[in-house]
């Protein structure tokens, strides 16, 4: 979760520049919204798995997960309400909250198809109603998106941030890969490296298959609803886990 981590603090570099920061905020909270109200649900407390500028829109109950030190400071400045737990207590939190949002492809942050059985049985061993994630269809990926996102561009008052994902496909095992984030700040031309990070292939029927396992009661991939990161303009597929 270490990796996850700071990967999702890409997002806080590009929220903090962006000059659309609380437009960016409101539509990603309107994908969680309108996930909740497709199953007919008002969550009460609320898991954030890593960094997501939808965070700072969440008026229940708080707490989040797999973020760096600086990243637990600038949402405590903004709410002082927020619960940080710590990775290695999770296993203590048992059901205890109604929501849990791991956006960002969390579920492919593995090294092998059982780390993934083993995050999947974490995390929906923390909720109560519904787990929110996101997932590519990797099944059907265009080859051009193999080894690169496609690049984003966030601008802000006097200097924008360029990103770019880099892919690197395991020769032995094509359903491994490792990420490298970098982001080259503009006009100065400044490169930052971010990664890499282990990741692993996420298939529809494959998450489906292992959230049953984990006790859900339903899975539902949202067509008309889609996710896009702030790092990169690929959209994700918005997939929920109910728990009745």
């Amino acid at each position: 979760m270490t990796d996850f981590a700071n990967y999702t603090k890409t997002l806080l570099s590009a929220l903090i520049t962006n000059l659309k920061a609380n437009e960016v905020v409101n539509k990603k909270l309107e994908i969680i919204t309108s996930v909740y109200d497709f199953h007919n649900i008002a969550p009460k407390s609320t898991l954030f798995i890593g960094f997501n500028p939808a965070i700072l829109g969440v008026t229940s109950k708080v707490s989040v997960t797999c973020i760096d030190a600086d990243t637990l400071d600038y949402l405590k400045q903004r709410n002082p309400k927020i619960v940080y737990i710590n990775p290695n207590d999770l296993d203590k939190h048992y059901k205890k909250f109604d929501s849990v949002i791991a956006f960002d492809e969390f579920f492919t942050f593995a090294a092998s198809d059982a780390d993934q059985q083993k995050l999947i049985q974490l995390i929906c061993s923390l909720a109560n109603q519904i787990v929110i994630s996101t997932v590519r269809d990797y099944k059907n990926q265009d080859f051009k998106e193999k080894e690169f996102s496609t690049p984003s561009i966030i601008k802000g008052s006097s200097v924008n941030q360029i990103f770019l994902e880099y892919h690197d496909w395991n020769q032995k095992d094509r359903a491994s890969w490792e990420t490298s984030v970098y982001a080259i700040d503009y006009p100065a031309g400044n490169l930052k490296n971010h990664g890499t990070f282990v990741r692993r292939t996420m298939y529809f029927k494959q998450l489906a298959k292992f959230s049953s396992d984990a006790g859900s009661t339903h899975f539902q991939v949202h067509k008309n609803l889609m996710y896009k990161s702030l790092i990169k303009k690929n959209y994700e597929h918005v997939i929920s886990i109910i728990f009745e």
